[in-house]
């Protein structure tokens, strides 16, 4: 398979996260620094290893640019609706917290995108599941509340 031009750029962005996370990740508490740590050396791993593919099947095969088939089964219609709920979202999380906003986006994305009800209940209970436990119970993370939430609760 050929290379695309393309997949510098993706390479580019990776990298840029990389040192995004990493410049911010430095300004932690030490004892906050491994799990970031972790995840942005696997970030780069991953990316390097990227990379190096991208180097051997461009000697191998060639490289090509890669706009066309990137662009081909785009549909506008489905991106800004998707672009629209994703901003509402981060509206919903300011006001009412994390939890509920996700369950109604995550059901709401999927059933626009036409996935089959049983899998989307099993993918908002695990997914659900797998923050709480991760981020809030093995890491202690604080979840954001939200404003209507807080004001509701004094």
């Amino acid at each position: 398979m050929k290379m695309k031009k393309t997949d510098i750029g993706v390479v580019l962005f990776m990298y840029f996260v990389c040192g995004f996370f990493y410049y911010h990740m430095v300004k932690l508490k030490a004892s906050s620094q491994t799990y970031p740590r972790f995840t942005i050396v696997l970030l780069f791993g991953l990316t390097t290893l990227y990379l190096i593919q991208m180097v051997i099947a461009a000697k191998k095969y060639g490289v090509e640019s890669g706009v066309d088939s990137v662009f081909k089964d785009f549909q506008t219609a489905q991106f800004f609706v998707c672009l629209c709920a994703t901003v509402l979202y981060l509206i919903c999380i300011h006001l009412f917290g994390f939890y509920i906003p996700t369950v109604i986006f995550m059901a709401a994305i999927m059933l626009y995108l036409k996935v089959p009800p049983l899998y989307i209940c099993i993918t908002i209970v695990v997914i659900i599941a797998l923050i709480y436990f991760a981020f809030q119970k093995f890491l202690g993370v604080k979840l954001p509340v939200g404003t209507i939430m807080k004001a509701l609760n004094k």
